[in-house]
């Protein structure tokens, strides 16, 4: 008899979300094992659906429940979403979650955590917990004055991960952070994610902004929002377009604050940027590949809450990467182990500009 996987995360393909894209993958990875899988997520659409098909052994069938965007201007809005999100995901994945043998939840939607330990006193089933973000650590790490409220959020979590049966990290990081916090290492099992795309070498790049055509393009993708540090590439890319060679172009293909953020402040300076959305995942590995070079920043303070998923993609494309972050942080690691031969890889400490100016020096030549 299969074993039957219920795996719930947020936004599946094809809207935009790394961990949508990944929950794909893993459930289409389990099927091939023989798997029974049911992936519950969310939709932009305004109907739900559900498909089913045979990989291998065993089946995926696909769950998509129509949900609105997150407003992440409010926090007040961002956890009354998350609250209805998490409840409408439960409640319409019931019949598979109760003739479940395994569950298996990401931290997107956040505190689905807080919704499936209790729950599980009636539904007695083995929890996997696949590590995305962490929270609420990511949102005290966002503070600048500390919270009494999220201190004890902070502890309840843990509290419910110590109930948890497995646990799946991304990175090494999360490892140490997970031990630090009282898992049983018997209890963690370290599990990279794939490049969201395979590269094949066959890609055709993309058109390059006509804004910045006869640059060295610096590409910047998917999400720069409050994880990921703004400052220190703002002040060495206006530095080397001013006292610079100033041969490299901003690309940013991104959503968030950050990325808002970024293109206004160049363009106050009157610098090349060029700004775009995120490709549908059908171009993700054409859009790999356009570029002269990748771009990944990371405040310390997030180090192990968050591994930019992109990491992965960025150095499988054989394209030169600037990682502006911790060298604690498995973004190092990833890229040190999966770097090419004739590839650059260059990291740089949050804060030095004088670092980041002579890599983008370095990136422009």
């Amino acid at each position: 008899m299969m074993t039957k996987l219920v795996y719930l995360c947020d936004w599946l393909p094809p809207d935009f979300g790394a961990v949508g894209q990944y929950a794909v993958m893993h459930c289409r990875d389990r099927a091939a094992l023989g798997y029974d899988v049911t992936l519950v997520g969310l939709t932009s659409g305004n109907e739900a659906s559900l498909t089913e098909e045979a990989v291998g052994p065993g089946s995926v069938r696909t769950l998509r429940l129509p949900a609105p965007p997150l407003d992440r201007a409010s926090l007040g809005r961002r956890l009354a979403w998350t609250v209805r999100t998490n409840a409408m995901l439960i409640s319409r994945a019931w019949k598979y979650l109760s003739a479940a043998d395994e569950i298996l939840f990401t931290g997107s939607p956040p505190f689905l955590l807080h919704f499936l330990v209790p729950l599980n006193v009636v539904l007695r089933k083995k929890l996997i917990y696949r590590i995305a973000d962490f929270h609420p650590e990511c949102l005290i790490a966002s503070r600048t004055t500390p919270s009494k409220v999220l201190d004890a959020a902070l502890a309840l979590t843990i509290w419910l991960r110590r109930r948890v049966q497995m646990f799946e990290a991304s990175g090494e990081d999360q490892v140490r952070l997970l031990r630090r916090y009282g898992i049983p290492a018997d209890n963690i099992v370290l599990k990279r994610d794939p490049p969201p795309v395979e590269l094949t070498g066959d890609e055709v790049p993309l058109a390059v902004p006509a804004e910045l055509v006869g640059k060295k393009i610096l590409l910047y993708s998917g999400n720069w929002g409050v994880a990921h540090d703004t400052d220190t590439f703002i002040d060495a890319y206006i530095r080397h377009h001013r006292t610079g060679s100033g041969t490299v172009g901003l690309w940013l293909n991104a959503i968030g604050a950050g990325a808002d953020v970024v293109e206004q402040r160049l363009k106050d300076e009157g610098l090349p940027v060029a700004r775009g959305r995120p490709v549908p995942f059908g171009d993700l590995g054409r859009l790999l590949v356009t570029p002269d070079a990748h771009l990944i920043t990371l405040r310390d303070g997030f180090v192990a809450y968050v591994i930019p998923s992109k990491t992965y993609g960025c150095i499988a494309s054989g394209k030169d990467v600037l990682y502006i972050g911790s060298p604690e942080s498995d973004v190092d690691l990833i890229c040190r182990e999966g770097q090419r031969e004739g590839q650059r890889y260059i990291r740089t400490d949050v804060g030095d500009t004088d670092a980041v100016f002579r890599a983008l020096e370095t990136l422009g030549a």
